[in-house]
């Protein structure tokens, strides 16, 4: 009878403990969804200093609630897009005007800053779409990692953007406006920047194995041989000394003028890319495609594969 009497108080003091435990989380994420509606809610005032609030709110249930991490990314990310201006007019704008004049709106750097902060595990196929928005000058200076990979930039305006060290894995930027970007040590693996523009861009030491850099479009001859390219990625006096481009995909890319000193291009496809007047001293071309390659002034002090491949 002793015996019975402590297992059933054992076994009732476990069901007290499993219905506490149960009441507590119910309560947690009452609490989750009162602060959620709270902070988005904040969002839509008219007041800085409240929106900045909600989004500080937000980027805080990311980090408590896995459950609500992919609901969370979403919001932000629709925020950012809607409240950061459309690229079809700010590409309207020269480079040259928008040099050190222009960033995004402070609430829309933290809403991107938060998404750049979050857990990239945690999205449950959550993509970050920014494309079409007006990203010129953003800055995420803060020293922590920036976390976006697959993350979508489709039509962007970049220009000046300082992303530097970025983890940028598997992004889309088709059509997107680098130019004078610095993507020094990015992770761009398996990027998607067929038509980008990164004219002037500083790439040194970035990762693009794999990307896509090719045409938009190319024209051909009634037999069917290509005769042109058009809407080629640029990447016109930039800046790229150490970059891998192993395995990437350069068909047609316009590379004159830049700086490509050390960089690994084995296994790359540069079918009929502008190499003209480039800086190619010690970089590595074993193995890459050169049909149609135009190298003419390029510096070629130590490369490797080059000769061989024409």
């Amino acid at each position: 009878m002793p015996g019975l009497a402590a297992v059933t108080a054992l076994l009732f003091t476990w069901v007290q403990v499993g219905q506490a435990s149960r009441q507590l989380r119910i309560s947690e994420q009452g609490q989750i969804t009162s602060r959620f509606n709270a902070a988005v809610t904040n969002l839509g005032s008219r007041t800085l200093d409240v929106r900045l609030g909600g989004i500080y709110a937000l980027q805080r249930i990311m980090q408590d609630s896995a459950r609500d991490h992919p609901t969370v990314v979403s919001v932000l990310a629709a925020f950012a897009q809607e409240h950061a201006g459309s690229s079809r007019q700010s590409m309207k704008e020269p480079a040259d005007a928008v040099a050190g004049l222009h960033t995004p709106r402070a609430d829309v750097t933290a809403a991107i800053s938060a998404l750049a902060r979050r857990r990239p595990d945690r999205d449950s196929g959550t993509v970050i779409d920014l494309g079409k928005t007006d990203l010129r000058g953003l800055a995420l200076t803060d020293n922590a990692a920036i976390e976006l990979p697959g993350s979508i930039f489709v039509e962007a305006d970049l220009r000046f953007a300082d992303l530097t060290g970025a983890d940028l894995r598997r992004a889309d930027f088709q059509r997107a406006n680098l130019e004078r970007a610095l993507l020094e040590k990015t992770n761009l693996r398996g990027a998607l920047l067929a038509s980008a523009q990164l004219r002037r861009a500083a790439l040194a030491g970035a990762d693009l194995r794999g990307a896509d850099l090719t045409c938009g479009g190319f024209g051909t001859d009634p037999s069917g041989r290509v005769t042109s390219y058009v809407h080629c990625a640029i990447l016109e006096e930039a800046s790229m000394d150490g970059a891998d481009f192993r395995d990437a995909k350069m068909i047609g890319a316009n590379l004159l003028r830049a700086s490509l000193n050390g960089a690994d291009f084995r296994g790359a496809d540069l079918t009929d890319a502008d190499l003209r007047d480039a800086s190619l001293n010690k970089a590595d071309f074993r193995g890459a495609k050169l049909t149609g390659v135009k190298l003419h002034g390029a510096d070629r002090v130590g490369t490797r594969g080059l000769a061989a491949g024409g």
